[in-house]
């Protein structure tokens, strides 16, 4: 029995690679240009929402005339995590928050929170139209929040939504299987559960395939009108090269763990798949999103590239991004 509680501790820890870590010695990048974007007239304080670095400034400095995008990271990640992708949207003239929680909460508990920030900000705004993308882990989050299982409502029956998500595991994550195997906990005499909440927190049992969370997500809230799903094709994905050779893998979530008929089956839903690993798809300080964001495009959630700015941008990516960005 002890050998059995040693290989669930071992196994346990594959829950970690289902998250997408940042790669050693990303800078930690503190503002956003918001010359191109409209002037800001109001300014606020809502839990979970920031400007998307990690200064640590939590006022929200939008025009309420306009709409928003609200970017949720995944596991092991930060608001600034995602500074690049606020800068592409507000370089286009899109005005961006980042939302943030504790990703060894529960996921029901991090998307309640989303969808009070989420109304708290609806109110604020005479624009009512919110797009949401979440990433990963962030991906379960912002669907949970904008269905009609959530544990709160966005109030208002002017508010739009619009929802992408990006490499979420919506099948429920591999690693995870064994939590939500009946026959390893009974072998275990209930060592499966403490082990699983100890490595990966109170989500360890929404993640697993058999959960609840994944199998009965629940319908959408009918003032979401656009369902954007970007499941990646990660196989042979490489996040870190040394001599040539890769030591750390991209490749975190298959395509099976992404799909979900439950999820998949929606009027909504349009799914795109992409050849692109967990992090180079939103972009890391040697890759730029250029996949993610000529997907985005093409789907009107970041407005066209206008051809004499094209130059500018390409600029932009490399300053934010690096010399591959492009």
């Amino acid at each position: 029995m002890r050998n059995l509680a040693a290989a669930m501790a071992i196994a346990a820890l594959g829950f970690m690679t289902g998250c997408a870590t940042p790669p050693p010695g990303e800078p930690q990048l503190m503002t956003i240009d918001s010359s191109r974007l409209p002037p800001a007239n109001i300014s606020l304080t809502i839990p979970g929402l920031s400007q998307c670095t990690d200064s640590g400034d939590l006022t929200l400095k939008l025009n309420a005339q306009q709409p928003v995008t609200v970017l949720v990271h995944g596991c092991f990640s930060s608001a600034g995590r995602y500074r690049g992708m606020a800068q592409v949207l507000a370089f286009h003239g899109q005005q961006t928050v980042c939302f943030s929680y504790n990703d060894r909460d529960s996921l029901v508990a991090s998307a309640g929170q989303l969808d009070t920030a989420l109304n708290q900000l609806s109110q604020k705004l005479d624009n009512k139209h919110m797009t949401v993308m979440g990433h990963s882990q962030g991906a379960l989050i912002a669907r949970k929040a904008m269905s009609v299982t959530k544990p709160a409502a966005i109030e208002g029956g002017d508010v739009t939504m619009r929802l992408v998500t990006v490499s979420g595991p919506f099948g429920g994550i591999a690693a995870a299987r064994h939590c939500g195997n009946p026959l390893w906990r009974t072998l275990s005499l209930g060592l499966v559960a403490p082990i699983c909440q100890i490595v990966t927190g109170d989500k360890w049992s929404e993640i697993t395939y058999t959960s609840p969370f994944i199998v009965e997500p629940g319908a959408l809230d009918p003032r979401v009108k656009d369902f954007l799903k970007i499941v990646t094709d990660e196989g042979g994905s490489c996040r870190r090269m040394s001599n040539g050779a890769c030591v750390e893998s991209d490749a975190i979530f298959s395509l099976a763990e992404q799909r979900n008929p439950a999820v998949d089956r929606d009027p909504l839903v349009n799914i795109v798949e992409v050849k692109a690993g967990h992090v180079e798809i939103v972009g890391n300080n040697r890759t730029g999103p250029v996949k993610l964001i000529t997907v985005l495009q093409e789907h009107g959630v970041i407005k066209p590239t206008e051809p004499d700015r094209r130059e500018k941008f390409g600029q932009l990516l490399t300053r934010l991004f690096g010399d591959a960005a492009q």
